[in-house]
């Protein structure tokens, strides 16, 4: 039935002679398919935004921030400041059997780095050996910092691939190199990228130990941070109540009192993003879906029209012979030809727009690479054909019950 070539003449005479209704039909289902994949794609690229602003972080890390107290507790005032040490991060860091690699941060704020005329501000991180994991630093050259320089009050330095681009020449070797971090000479023992950008590429790191002894930070740490392996999210939460009940009493604080301490979970974050675009990609197929019905029942519309007008010839066929089977595959045939071609141009035209939008619309934070994935392009274009055989199938039937003796009366 598909390869008779009478059947395709018939269908494209029938096509011609109703130019603007076959095209008014069929603009329906291209812009109900152009639509689809345009709102698919720009969902993926709002996805890819905020994936984008993950990859700076290992998913699978807790940020333990310090506070104030709202509330008095054991006779302590409300209002006090809680300040880490080092005593609590060891403390945080052996919490719990998840927890694989965990770091403390003391900040140093931005200072003048200098290698022989060239000079730079800088941020300055203070950190643990742990803190290249959760902060996902990927060594181009040389190591990162290790225990030993913690232990040992080591002044070696870490750069991003940018600080090294301004501090050193063409092709000269930072490796083995003293800079001068604030007028104090460091060795340079490694180069870093980040996938967080130029901005993170603009930082360097020191051991927190040496931090706190050169520049009086005593035992103090700002911030801590960790990562928990493969726990899960009901697992990441009872990580938090051990940690904010092991610092409460540490502190003397309530556990309760959520402002003492600030814990960040990106497993909990990831996850809510994550119900958040599948929320986002169910309304978005709803939305399509429901524009490319609305062009089904145009076309089941127009075939009903066809086979009101062809009444007579379908009467002939029937009495000449021509089965039920072959009458309702031609109307099929027919109602997909229109769908499917129609359809394609849609699916194109989005296609080729993201494409478009891709090249020349600069990424963003929160926007970057919208796209239509060969599968979404598959599972549309399958849905075409079934838009067709479902458009025409009404049609059909109405064709194929047709009586011979009541179809060669009909006026």
């Amino acid at each position: 039935m598909i390869f008779e070539r009478d059947n395709w003449q018939e269908i494209f005479s029938t096509i011609n002679k109703n130019k603007l209704r076959t095209f008014l039909t069929g603009f329906s289902v291209a812009w109900g398919i152009f639509m689809l994949i345009i709102l698919l794609g720009s969902g993926n690229g709002l996805q890819n935004g905020i994936h984008h602003q993950f990859e700076d972080d290992a998913i699978n890390s807790l940020w333990v921030f310090s506070g104030q107290t709202t509330k008095a507790y054991k006779g302590m005032n409300a209002g006090r400041r809680i300040l880490f040490n080092n005593q609590d991060y060891q403390k945080v860091k052996n919490s719990d059997a998840f927890i694989d690699h965990a770091s403390g941060r003391f900040y140093l704020g931005s200072k003048v780095i200098n290698f022989k005329k060239n000079y730079g501000t800088y941020d300055i991180r203070a950190v643990n050996p742990g803190h290249k994991y959760i902060e996902k630093t990927n060594i181009t050259q040389g190591r990162f910092l290790n225990e030993f320089d913690n232990k040992k009050f080591q002044k070696v330095v870490v750069i991003g691939d940018i600080v090294r681009k301004d501090l050193f020449k063409k092709g000269e070797e930072p490796l083995g190199q003293y800079i001068n971090v604030g007028r104090i000479p460091f060795k340079v023992i490694g180069v870093f990228e980040d996938a967080g950008g130029e901005g993170e590429m603009r930082k360097v790191y020191i051991p927190i130990s040496t931090a706190q002894r050169i520049f009086n930070g005593n035992n103090r740490i700002h911030q801590m941070m960790m990562t928990v392996g493969n726990a899960s999210l009901k697992q990441t939460k009872q990580i938090e109540k051990e940690i904010r009940t092991q610092l409460a009493a540490l502190h003397h604080f309530d556990p309760d009192d959520s402002r003492a301490i600030r814990i960040n979970n990106n497993v909990e974050n990831y996850k809510q993003f994550q119900n958040l675009f599948l929320g986002i990609k169910i309304f978005i197929w709803i939305v399509g879906i429901g524009t490319i019905i609305a062009g089904i029942v145009g076309i089941s519309n127009i075939m009903m029209i066809v086979v009101k007008e062809r009444t007579r010839e379908i009467g002939v066929r029937k009495a000449l012979g021509a089965t039920p089977v072959s009458i309702i595959g031609l109307i099929l045939l027919e109602s997909t030809v229109i769908t499917s071609f129609a359809g394609y141009i849609g699916l194109m035209l989005g296609v080729g727009l993201l494409e478009l939008i891709n090249k020349y619309m600069p990424a963003s934070d929160f926007f970057r690479n919208p796209e239509a994935n060969i599968q979404v392009a598959l599972t549309a274009m399958l849905l075409l054909i079934i838009a067709g055989i479902i458009a025409g199938f009404i049609p059909a039937r109405k064709a194929a019950s047709i009586k011979p003796i009541e179809a060669l009366r009909d006026e």
